[in-house]
């Protein structure tokens, strides 16, 4: 006969095992739908695209943020944002915008390939590879924020603009 000892090692790892599976299976389901849009944010957030949609990067920015106001800290109004602000070519507050998204919801897909995406008009094309990576664990590498990531990693980096403070003109002399 088993003495208790010997019982409690040979099903003690069995035991915790079982265990983790309950904890893990158990937290699945407590994770909670995304809040609904308050009424008046929703309508910005509408007036918000379709400024974007009429090429309004400006209007469209201003109706996000005002809609930021209404309801503080709702995703989908962080990605709409960051998204206007890449098209306005402000790649680092677009990255900024992503962050917060991805802090209140660390697993979305959108916001995972939006950082990429912002990460490779950058520059910063192995960073983006690594999002590019974490996406493809999470939805595999056929759902469409991968794609679009590895598009914008294939695109390369966006070419970047000149001021006139960066272009030193060279004298010319000419003799009349």
């Amino acid at each position: 006969m088993p003495t208790i000892r010997e019982q409690l090692m040979r099903y003690t790892p069995a035991a915790l095992a079982l265990a983790m599976l309950v904890a893990v299976t158990s937290s699945v389901g407590q994770g909670k739908a995304p809040a609904p849009l308050d009424p008046r944010a929703a309508a910005l957030v509408q007036q918000g695209r379709s400024a974007l949609a009429a090429g309004n990067v400006d209007g469209a920015i201003d109706a996000y943020e005002s809609a930021l106001a209404v309801q503080p800290g709702h995703v989908a109004i962080y990605l709409n944002l960051a998204e206007a602000t890449r098209k306005q070519g402000m790649q680092g507050k677009a990255l900024r915008y992503y962050r917060q998204a991805l802090t209140i919801e660390p697993d979305n897909q959108y916001a995972i390939a939006g950082e990429g995406m912002a990460l490779a008009e950058k520059g910063a094309i192995e960073k983006a590879r690594r999002n590019l990576s974490r996406l493809n664990q999470l939805c595999g590498a056929d759902c469409q924020p991968a794609r679009d990531l590895a598009a914008a990693i294939a695109a390369g980096p966006a070419p970047r603009v000149v001021t006139a403070d960066q272009v030193k003109a060279e004298p010319v002399v000419v003799e009349n």
